[in-house]
């Protein structure tokens, strides 16, 4: 049996943090057990469906690298199968035509609820030996039911929760087809996972009521049902439900913010899925090592310090071909050009300790790559003076006239230039960063200058004596 697994979001909002988790779960398993992994939009809730939340979706997946095996595969377009199937359904009695009105339903409801019982359609229209149907009113158009098992239970083995058993007399005939002609969720879903040979369900436990139903209507059907893994809910770090203020983001905002998708990954499959006492995984060794053993069935909390920690990681040690992809894309958000400066894998590797985000990165780099728009108030008071002009003088013609613009000439001509002088290398070091990158904050002075250049440099430092003395 090849392993065929399935993310299937609804496109009415962004891919959430939740959604992110239950699609890479469903990938690593594919993949692990060399199977499918395929991606399909339930798009069957038309008002609430937009073609927005679909690009979304897609572009999540396509940032996180969660490709699926297969062409895109859309609810709507698949009614015509639907329409097959309950008239199929229909006809071997496994499905029924009920005419109750919704004022009908909302009167049953009122009085099983009056009476302290679980809310559920009576079975009026259902069609049993001996039972006597009402005559159908004119000019309803009926919804069909589901004729679901009145005797037995459903014994769901999950792989995550262990065993759940529902009774078949709890579970009422759910309407597959509305009026107007449209398949519900419930049956589309079985459907669709019949049809796409799905062997394994892989989803968030919001959806464990649904699978009685669904198994059932596979049943129905003479179809094996799959097997079936519900992960648990994620909190927020405080324990309560996950909200924006935890950090319950749309997956394109982590990538604003500046993440790695590859630590996102990382963060996701350890929030409720663990391998001993590992915290960080490549793509390959997630592929390997996960499984449901080690999946809990207990909810798993957002900490969003620790997924700028997990972040961090990844800046400081993931092969710079993987950060400079998104280092390009961040500076061009903040309208720098990445041509119009240095190298952009060695920018990376100068600031990656020093940077929990790409777009701390990013900003922290501006200067590299544009012109200064001034200099930090609090670092040129204390660094651009009257004193200090005279220093940034004389270091712009020793550094004038070096023959090589290395790192190790510049390393070797700061230091010595601090020595001839009697100071310390701070007291030179912290002038020339204002100077040069309009702040008191940058890597080593020797790799700042290399980067920036001859031109950039000796410029910088001819502006930042003429603002100093300006200020005398």
């Amino acid at each position: 049996m090849t392993v065929v697994t399935r993310f299937a979001p609804s496109p009415t909002g962004f891919l959430h943090i939740g959604g992110a988790r239950t699609a890479l779960f469903s990938y690593l398993y594919a993949k692990r057990s060399g199977g499918k992994f395929l991606l399909r939009i339930e798009d069957t809730d038309r008002e609430r469906s937009t073609q927005e939340a679909v690009d979304a979706i897609f572009e999540g997946m396509a940032w996180l690298g969660l490709k699926s095996d297969f062409d895109e595969i859309y609810q709507t377009r698949r009614f015509d199968r639907y329409k097959e199937v309950v008239q199929q359904m229909l006809a071997a009695g496994t499905a029924y035509h009920c005419y109750a009105s919704k004022e009908e339903l909302e009167q049953l409801r009122a009085e099983q609820m009056a009476r302290k019982e679980k809310p559920r359609y009576d079975g009026r229209w259902r069609p049993e030996p001996g039972k006597t149907l009402p005559t159908p009113p004119a000019g309803v158009q009926p919804v069909v039911r589901f004729r679901n098992p009145v005797e037995g239970q459903v014994v769901v083995r999950d792989l995550v929760k262990g065993e759940i058993v529902f009774d078949n007399r709890e579970l009422d005939d759910l309407i597959i087809a509305r009026a107007d002609g449209t398949p519900t969720y419930n049956f589309c879903v079985v459907v669709d996972d019949w049809d796409m040979g799905i062997t394994h369900v892989i989803r968030g436990d919001d959806h464990v009521n649904n699978t009685p139903r669904q198994i059932n209507i596979l049943q129905a059907l003479g179809a094996t049902p799959p097997a079936y893994a519900h992960v648990s809910m994620i909190l927020g770090s405080d324990g309560a439900k996950l909200s924006k203020r935890h950090g319950a983001l749309g997956v394109m905002e982590y990538r604003a913010m500046g993440f790695m998708p590859e630590a996102m990954l990382n963060y996701l499959v350890r929030l409720g899925w663990s391998h001993g006492d590992q915290e960080l995984f490549t793509r390959e060794e997630m592929i390997a090592k996960f499984d449901f053993d080690h999946v809990s069935a207990s909810p798993s909390r957002f900490d969003m310090e620790k997924a700028y920690w997990v972040n961090h990681q990844y800046l400081k040690t993931a092969d710079l071909a993987l950060i400079t992809g998104e280092f390009d894309w961040h500076l061009r958000r903040l309208n720098l050009d990445p041509a119009n400066g240095p190298d952009l894998k060695a920018v990376i590797e100068q600031q990656r300790e020093r940077c929990r985000t790409l777009l701390e990165m990013a900003e922290k780099s501006k200067f590299f790559f544009a012109d200064l728009d001034g200099y930090n108030e609090k670092d040129a008071a204390k660094h651009l003076t009257a004193e200090s002009a005279t220093l940034l003088e004389a270091l712009d013609h020793a550094l004038a006239a070096l023959p090589d613009w290395d790192a190790p000439a510049l390393h070797a001509a700061v230091n010595g230039f601090a020595e001839a002088r009697g100071l310390g290398l701070g007291k030179v070091a912290q002038p020339i960063r204002v100077a040069c990158c309009g702040m008191a904050v940058s890597p080593p002075i020797d790799q700042t200058l290399f980067l920036l250049g001859r031109e950039r440099t000796l410029a910088r430092l001819k502006a930042a004596v003429s603002f100093a003395r300006s200020k005398t």
